[in-house]
């Protein structure tokens, strides 16, 4: 990947792409502000959702514990995976020691940050995305764009068209003549999936929460197809990042408020599916957590960025953040893309590449993001914060600056030397560009021009006249 600036450029060219992503934001972003304002306490639940989440984090070790204890103790399995590549080896594994070679995926921003279908993909394990967005992207060989509706920029043709060329080499193919209207694609997909139910002996999910004080897990979905995939299967695999735990169940509550109305602009999300442990009457007979770190430990050291940490991944800032409804996911280079995604992206993947530097500077530091955060994620603070640390390790283009610096910091406490340099700086300014030189500094200038320096300095100037 690019790094943001020339992603994003490609991307504003895109028509379409724009055009998809404002009507669907837009629609969200309305939508959601209705919900939110149905609630009196709306300023009181987010405060406790940040209280919450920043006392759990305080005390993470604690409750990840307690959280091993009580999953063992109903009959489940917790392994702790530092890595992704721990993490997928392990899920391989546990996939090999059922004799499958299928499996079916709730939707999962963990498992996507694993790269965990490509992984199971190179070791002979088929996996089958079942939420629609994610069947759309996958059908497509398309990467996520969005937090919550991963194929945000598909409109309705494009996804007839993924389906009637695409269904058929996946499994049941799309009906003759599908139209692009919704409900003849969702009988499309529904059809298509119903068969990857019935027949698949393995599940993999996520978690949107974590109970730490019974081992019960938690996913909030709007379409049915996650209940099938926790309920059918025998055997069921959970990667869940370890902040998503929570100590109590009155904990809980709070989220469940606040995260269906922030995402979907819901009440409530229609299907809340929970289970702790496994049982010999109802669901998988055998269930295992790998609970992942990937970086999440070193945020979680940061005072300023582990606020990252509080996401209940809403998405509310995606679609309120006018720098991604011009530029769309794909253009972060990461399964996370918008605000969270250039605060969390960052912190999790360290800033040596060029995508992960350039990704604290993918906005314009306007808060809308913080506005509607239902944790209060403080984002640009946290942007600020970033750039200082890309900035103090001199990536690429900052080099240069630290040097500038360093040498203006010596001219100011000189005031012999930066008399004689606004002197020659003012005698040749007739000779001076427009524009700063340089790529990095050009892009600055691209829409800006240089002040125009005076005929005398201050200083001369004040000599003269100050009497």
């Amino acid at each position: 990947m690019p790094a943001f600036p020339e992603a994003a450029r490609a991307a504003v060219g895109d028509a379409t792409l724009r055009a998809n992503l404002r009507h669907a934001t837009h629609t969200i972003r309305d939508k959601r502000a209705r919900a939110v304002a149905e609630l009196d306490d709306w300023a009181e639940l987010r405060q406790a959702g940040k209280e919450i989440k920043d006392r759990t984090l305080r005390h993470l070790a604690d409750h990840l514990l307690r959280l091993e204890e009580a999953v063992t103790a109903a009959g489940g399995t917790v392994h702790w995976a530092a890595d992704a590549a721990e993490a997928n080896r392990i899920v391989t594994g546990l996939v090999r020691a059922t004799g499958e070679t299928e499996v079916v995926k709730v939707k999962s921003m963990a498992t996507q940050e694993i790269g965990l279908n490509e992984h199971l993909a190179a070791e002979g394990i088929a996996a089958y995305e079942t939420d629609l967005a994610e069947l759309i992207v996958q059908l497509g060989e398309d990467r996520p764009s969005h937090i919550l509706v991963p194929a945000i920029h598909r409109n309705r043709g494009e996804i007839r068209d993924i389906f009637r060329e695409k269904m058929g080499s996946w499994g049941r193919p799309a009906p003759e003549g599908l139209s692009d209207t919704p409900a003849d694609l969702a009988e499309a997909a529904r059809l298509h999936l119903r068969e990857k139910f019935l027949r698949a002996k393995v599940g993999i999910s996520g978690a949107n929460f974590m109970v730490a004080e019974t081992g019960t897990l938690v996913v909030v979905e709007s379409e049915g197809n996650g209940r099938m995939c926790l309920t059918l299967p025998e055997t069921l695999i959970s990667v869940v990042g370890v902040e998503k735990v929570v100590p109590t169940w009155r904990d809980l509550e709070v989220f469940l408020q606040t995260l269906p109305r922030s995402s979907t602009a819901e009440r409530m999300n229609p299907y809340t599916s929970m289970w702790t442990g496994t049982s010999d009457d109802d669901g998988p007979s055998d269930f295992h957590l790998v609970l992942l770190d990937n970086g999440r430990t070193d945020a979680l050291a940061d005072e300023v960025g582990r606020q990252a940490l509080r996401c209940i991944r809403c998405s509310a800032c995606l679609n309120v953040c006018p720098v991604y409804e011009r530029a769309g996911g794909h253009a972060y280079g990461s399964v996370y893309p918008g605000p969270i995604g250039a605060i969390l992206t960052p912190q999790l993947r360290g800033t040596v590449s060029e995508v992960d530097a350039s990704l604290p500077y993918a906005s314009s530091l306007c808060g809308a993001c913080y506005e509607v955060c239902p944790v209060a994620i403080d984002i640009p603070e946290v942007l600020v914060h970033l750039r200082e640390r890309v900035a103090a390790e001199g990536g690429r283009g900052h080099r240069l600056e630290r040097a500038a610096i360093k040498a203006s910091s010596w001219v100011l406490d000189h005031p012999t030397a930066l008399a004689a340099g606004e002197r020659i700086a003012s005698a040749t300014r007739a000779l001076h560009p427009k524009r700063l030189p340089g790529p990095g500094a050009r892009q600055w200038s691209e829409h800006r021009n240089l002040p125009e320096l005076p005929a005398e300095p201050f200083r001369d100037w004040w000599k003269r006249n100050r009497r």
